[in-house]
This record gives C-alpha cells, structure tokens and sequence, in this order.
C-alpha cells in the first residue's frame, strides 16, 4: 500500500512539474533575435493594415529629394546698391532673410552704393522656365540669373511680383521639358507633419535639411494676410525661396523668413498663396485685391461678455478708414460682419481671406449685426492700397512727451493718462476731432500690459463709454469691480489704426 501511494505520489508529481514547466517555456523564453530588416519589414506591415500618418521611420526623404532636386533653382540678384528700406515690416521677434546683406564681411568695407549681389533660391513649375521664388529675393534687382541644377546658368526675368505675400514668378526664356516641381495643397498640412527644405542656403547649393511643420497660420508682418507655415527645418540666408516639402514629394511652401532669435525657426508662404495669385502675375505682372477699408479682429468670449455682443461668431469692426468702401456703406465700429454672401463668417482672418480673393469692383452683400438688430449691407469693393515699405499706414511719431507722475497720482486699471491738448495732438497727429486721453504710463506685469496697451496710445472708449478727459476715465474706471471685464478701445498713432482691447479688472 505505502509503496503503491508513494508510486502515484511520484507521478502526480512529475505531470505537475512538467506542465508547470511547458506553461514558464511558453511564457517566459525570450523571443529569438530579429534583424532590423525583418523588424522594419513587420512593422511597416502592421502600419500598412492601420493606415496611420507618416511618421520619422517610414518617410524616405532620399527618394523626395532625388525626384524634387533637379527642380530647384539657385538665383543670383544683382541690385544697384545697398538698399537702405527695410522691404517689409519686420516685428520685435522676427527677421526676414535679408539676401542682398548676406554673411558679414570680415574684408575691407565695401561701397555701399556700388552694385551688390545676393543668393536666393527657387524652383521650377512649369516646363517653359517658370519659376516661383520670393519677391524680396528679386526686388529692385536689374540682372538675375538663374542656375540650374544641370550646371547651366540663365538669364531671367521678372513676369511678376506681389510684395504683400512675398510671391514672384521669374522666367528663363527658350526652354523646354524642364524638370518641373509637383504643388500639393498646403490646407491640408498639419502640425507635427515632417517636411524638408532644398534650398542655397550661405552659398552651399542643393543643401536638403528636414524637421517638422511646428506651426500653422503664424502672422509675422501683415496680420490681414499672413499665414505662414512654421517649421524647425534649418533655414538660413540663401533658402529664401526654395521649396517646402511634404513626404508626398510636394511643394506646400516656399521658404521665405528666419527667426532672428533662434535657428530653428523658419517660415514659409504657404503654396496655396502662391498658386492663387500666380493667374495675376502672368496677365498682370502684380496683384490686385478686394478692399473694404475696415479693421477687424475675432468675436472671443471676453469681447462678447464685456460688450453684450449677443453673437458668437464674426468679425468685429474696430477701424474704419475715411472714404472707403466701408465708410460710405455705413459700417460702425461694434458691427459685428456674420455673413458675407450668405456664407457665415467665422472670424476675421477668413473675411480678409474672402475679400481680398475678390476682384476690385465687385459688390459684396454683407450681414451686420449692430445693437443686437441684424442689418444688410451692399459694398462696392475697391483696390486694396499696397503697403508702405515698413508695412504700416503711417510714419513713426517722434518720441513722446514724458508727463509728470504728479499730474496724475492715480494708477487706475494699470494705467496713467493725461488730457490731450494741441501740443500733442500735433506732435501725434491726430485727428482733429478725436477726443481721449493720452496713456503715458503702463504698470509692468499688469492686464493693461499683458493686452498690449502701451505709453502712446490714445484711449477713445471704455465698454463703448467716451473717455474724453482723465475725469471720465477715474470716473469708469473707479466703477468697475475686480473680475469685471473692460475693453478698451485705443487709437495707436504709430499704425494710424484704432483697435479694441480687451482686460480684466485685477485686485487694487
């Protein structure tokens, strides 16, 4: 008996070891090694059946490169000197790549007035020789010659320019069968997307650097119009006007700004700017928009509670200028534009983007909504007036009056005003009839200053209530309790525009 139980114990014992053992095999054995080949070869399998977007491991810009490459273009712009304007408004933070100054000279100093030279690039979209490029690249140039990727350097010429969105097309006459650059759609991009960029950056011809779209719809100079794609792809001087692109081996942008404070930021026109005024360029040789002489800016949630607005979307008129399109249609600053055409207007930037793509001379039928009573409007639309070299409407005022902090002991809102009187309403240049009260002074750290008031402005209204001397002003401003929400409408001297900003009331 006790050597039959000892038998069976045995046995139960082993079964019991071996399946505990298959079942540790089975779990814990490592999996045998894979080569990288095979490991590539199943996930792109396994990416295939999810369909995910492109990412870092599967998009080969070897191949991008080699069929876009022959399509780039290096130019060189002689120019009949240096030429002292800035080309476009440049902001605090921002630079455009300056292609006629270049690397600085470590030689003798040159003649300022003597001819200069500068690179940029550019790249091929047409098979007869036309290429896209940035206007600041050719501006003011009397010779330009384009070389291509073949070896073979050309003369070309200019069949048109658009200053305001940095768009020009050159051509290189008596060719054919050009190597021509595809055009994708640069409304579709998304940020994180990778992208590269082939350009003659410092002189170094067919450099290729790659990173990803970190930013969509950047403003920089004009904010009626910019829309410039941001990325971390290195771009330097020379890159101007090369192409930006996709993994799909398509041209979505054309390089065009660096940042001055960092060197991984770049920016570039989106391609769909260029290809809508490329028509333009070939009849014309330049661009005409549709112009209704208002200043806009989004309908947010703050304006809308400061203001009563009683809508959530649209543009609000902040600026109306005299003997436009605008003015003689009646519009107001408040009006809220909800539609145009019928189609509801979301913002401000896609009103500009619609009125502009007009032709001068077409009428637009506008919604308005104005004391919460909606109101339609026919408008004639003129000529958008081309910018001044340093991108604003008027010239910089000189400096300004420092006020006695005793003429004003209070700080109220985060703000010291005084009364306008003829003095400095000469000196700015203001309107006659414009009353206000002039701001010197703004507390550092507080809503007035982070919402961009600054020593200069003249303040008009405060929620729509005149502020036409400092006793309206402490009278508003003591009223309003923390929390409340105030916008401030203000007329900035510097830019001749009026804009409405909007703060919080903070803890005095």
């Amino acid at each position: 008996m006790s050597r039959r139980f000892t038998f069976v114990t045995l046995a139960l014992t082993a079964i019991v070891a071996f399946l505990v053992g298959a079942i540790f095999a089975g779990g814990l054995t490592p999996s045998p090694v894979v080569s990288g080949t095979m490991r590539t070869a199943a996930a792109r399998t396994g990416e295939r059946s999810a369909a995910p977007p492109a990412s870092a491991s599967t998009v080969n810009f070897a191949d991008v490169v080699e069929r876009i490459n022959p399509a780039v273009v290096n130019i060189d712009a002689t120019t009949p000197g240096r030429d002292t304007r800035g080309r476009r408004g440049r902001s605090g933070t921002v630079d455009e790549p300056d292609l006629f100054d270049g690397p600085p000279d470590f030689g003798p100093r040159r003649d300022q007035s003597a001819p200069r030279r500068g690179a940029g690039s550019g790249f091929i979209v047409d098979a007869d020789g036309s290429i896209l490029t940035n206007n600041h690249v050719i501006d003011r140039a009397e010779r330009i010659t384009v070389k291509l990727s073949d070896g073979r350097t050309l003369l070309a010429r200019v069949i048109g320019a658009d200053p305001d969105t940095d768009i020009a097309l050159i051509k290189v006459d008596g060719q054919a069968s050009l190597p021509v650059a595809p055009l994708g759609d640069s409304s579709a991009l998304r940020m994180g997307e990778w992208v590269c960029a082939i350009g003659n950056p410092l002189g170094y011809e067919h450099t290729v650097t790659v990173g990803v779209v970190s930013y969509l719809g950047r403003k920089l100079f004009d904010a009626s119009l910019d829309n410039y794609i941001q990325t971390d792809a290195a771009i330097n001087f020379g890159n101007s006007g090369g192409p930006l692109i996709n993994a799909r081996g398509e041209v979505i942008g054309i390089n065009a700004a660096i940042s001055s404070r960092a060197s991984s930021i770049g920016f570039a026109v989106p391609i769909n700017s260029a290809t809508a005024v490329m028509p333009q360029l070939r009849a014309h040789g330049k661009v005409s928009r549709g112009y209704i002489g208002v200043a806009l800016r989004d309908v947010d949630p703050d304006l809308q509670r400061s203001l009563n607005l009683g809508v959530t979307h649209g543009a609000l008129v902040q600026d109306i200028t005299e003997g436009s399109p605008g003015a003689r249609a009646g519009l107001r600053t408040y009006d809220v534009i909800v539609s145009l055409d019928e189609h509801l207007v979301a913002n401000d930037d896609q009103l500009i983007r619609e009125i502009a793509a007009r032709s001068p001379g077409s009428a637009a039928r506008l919604r308005y909504v104005r004391d919460g009573h909606e109101q339609n409007v026919t408008v004639k639309l003129a000529e958008r007036p081309p910018r001044n070299d340093d991108g604003r409407q008027s010239d910089v005022t000189a400096p300004l009056p420092v006020a006695p902090r005793k003429a004003d002991p209070d700080v109220l809102l985060g703000l010291t005003v005084r009364d306008l009187d003829r003095t400095i309403a000469d000196r700015l240049e203001l309107p006659k009839a414009m009353k206000g009260v002039l701001v010197t002074r703004v507390e550092p750290l507080s809503a007035a200053f982070d919402a961009e008031v600054q020593r200069g402005h003249v303040l008009l209204e405060i929620n729509r209530q005149p502020v036409a001397s400092v006793a309206d002003f402490r009278r508003i401003a003591r009223a309003a309790h923390q929390g409340d929400l105030l916008t401030f409408y203000v007329y900035e001297p510097d830019a001749d525009l009026r804009k409405l900003k909007t703060i919080r009331v903070e803890d005095r």
